[in-house]
């Protein structure tokens, strides 16, 4: 049984919204934690279309509702807007296999629910949420008109290699704990390394440079694709010591690159400048939501 919960928005001064209505759906009525989706609901019908919008690693929807006023302004175009948290709750990985099936579990409630089977569909999300969009569209039986995905890590190879190569680099009891916890998470759902089991690093990537057969973006040669990222490296070197071989640019760009060469011409990367900052304190960060210009994204949704 699915039990939902109803609430309003709450807008960047805390006060109550009239719109738009947001529910939250459990397809698990004993475990609110996992397996559910905040949806949007547009103020009027008809509606335009639908979006499945993913999360960061560690985000709930209440962050993403924080940190970016996406979801608003793609309801008040009439967009129906789901927020998923698949079965490891925020610590899902979205681009292995049993949040690939939570996503296929979730996505199929949404559209029986709410008859959108002749809507148009889109997929999109942060960082690794990113990921999972781009991983989910790769392998769907229903493909999403459009994807977009903002600073996401493509390739996994890199990913553990930049990591382990940070750890290594790091004084004693001074390494990023991300890191060490990251490389942990994909040896699990690898079963290994790189080295020594490369091709499972394969299969969970949407994008790997190493794989000269382009296996799974070839999936993606008529799909518009727009990939956002803001490579700020002087930032990168003075607050994280990381440099251009830990940033998820490097394979943004390869990927968008390797997509024009197989001919689809509307795989697109934007670049952004000293447009990352982080809510509430308006931090600077480059890895964040707010890169995106969300007017401008939206007009170009509407427009595939």
């Amino acid at each position: 049984m699915i039990l939902t919960f109803s609430l309003f928005a709450i807008n960047s001064n805390g006060q109550k919204a009239s719109n738009p209505k947001i529910e939250t759906v459990f397809l698990d009525q004993t475990d609110t934690t996992k397996n559910c989706y905040t949806i949007l609901y547009p103020p009027k019908l008809p509606w335009t279309g639908y979006v499945i919008l993913i999360s960061g690693f560690g985000e709930t929807a209440e962050n993403v509702l924080q940190q970016t006023d996406l979801p608003n302004k793609l309801v008040l175009k009439g967009i129906l807007t789901i927020i998923p948290t698949f079965q490891d709750g925020v610590l899902s990985f979205g681009v292995d296999s049993l949040s690939l099936q939570t996503f296929d579990r979730i996505l199929k409630d949404v559209t029986s629910k709410h008859k959108l089977i002749d809507q148009k569909f889109y997929i999109g999300g942060f960082s690794i949420g990113g990921s999972c969009a781009i991983k989910y569209a790769e392998n769907a039986e229903i493909k999403p008109i459009a994807v977009f995905a903002i600073d996401p890590p493509l390739d996994f190879e890199r990913f553990y290699n930049s990591a382990k190569r940070d750890i290594r680099l790091s004084n004693d009891n001074e390494a990023n704990q991300e890191y060490v916890y990251m490389v942990d998470r994909l040896e699990k759902e690898t079963g290994g390394s790189p080295t020594t089991n490369l091709t499972e690093y394969y299969n969970i990537s949407p994008y790997s440079f190493s794989d000269t057969t382009q296996r799974e973006i070839k999936k993606l040669s008529n799909i518009p694709l727009r990939i956002y990222t803001e490579p700020d490296i002087y930032w990168w070197l003075k607050e994280r010591g990381a440099d251009f071989t830990s940033m998820n640019a490097t394979e943004c760009s390869a990927m968008i690159n390797e997509l024009n060469r197989l001919g689809n011409t509307k795989a697109e990367l934007i670049i952004t400048q000293n447009k990352g900052y982080r809510k509430p304190d308006n931090s600077r960060h480059p890895h964040s939501w707010s890169i995106v210009n969300n007017d401008e994204l939206i007009e170009w949704l509407l427009k595939q």
